[in-house]
């Protein structure tokens, strides 16, 4: 092969192995960016979270007037469902609409007994007006409560077999007995007459359970 038709076979050579080299390089230079993984939903914020509280706290307030604040629970509900969902915005929302409306209550509340006060003093009546509660107070539950332990506590009823009186109070919360979760909010409502003897009387007689199902016993009970 003559010299001149060697350096033709290598200029052709170089210029294939360059080709190919670029068409690979604009290959990868085209292909799209992969996508960021999204941030995993870490919950509610602690400003949502205190919002939620404040919530609670002022919710429970309102009821032990005597109000029934069950639409009021469910706001609540909603705002801990939207906050668990990483639904921060709703849930401060939610939270918030549910303190305001336990605050508008509790002080149409107060200023109902303010008037009834007024006419009873108006009218020469010395009977002091008292506005009578049905329950004791609120609890917020805390890693490793249970039903029995609280019931238990000297504070609630120095009792655990009163336990019952705490389920049926909070029943829309509580899907199992067996089972209640650390920042819920449980109402204690005041143990009297039959509602203690019937709970005292469940709680020795309920037979067995499981953890994560609701016993038949226990349907039967929140039934009476």
């Amino acid at each position: 092969m003559k010299p001149t038709e060697l350096l033709k076979v290598a200029a052709i050579a170089v210029m294939t192995s360059g080709l190919i080299v670029g068409c690979q390089q604009s290959s990868t230079d085209d292909m799209p960016a992969e996508p960021m993984a999204e941030d995993e939903c870490q919950g509610a914020t602690p400003e949502v979270r205190n919002a939620i509280y404040a919530a609670k706290l002022k919710n429970a307030r309102a009821r032990n007037l005597g109000a029934d604040w069950e639409e009021n629970a469910k706001i609540i509900e909603e705002a801990e469902k939207a906050a668990e969902d990483c639904q921060n915005v709703r849930a401060k929302i939610l939270a918030n609409k549910a303190e305001d409306a336990a605050a508008a209550a509790i002080a149409a509340l107060q200023g109902a007994t303010t008037e009834v006060m007024e006419e009873t003093q108006d009218s020469g009546s010395t009977e002091m007006v008292q506005d009578e509660s049905p329950y004791l107070g609120g609890y917020l539950v805390v890693s490793g409560d249970n039903l029995w332990s609280i019931s238990g506590q000297d504070s609630i009823y120095g009792d655990p077999y009163m336990w019952p009186l705490i389920y049926k109070a909070n029943s829309g919360q509580i899907k199992d007995a067996d089972l209640i979760y650390a920042g819920q909010y449980f109402y204690i409502p005041k143990a009297k007459g039959g509602a203690r003897a019937a709970a005292v009387d469940h709680a020795k007689n309920r037979g067995a359970w499981t953890i994560g199902e609701t016993e038949a016993s226990d349907l039967d009970y929140l039934s009476q």
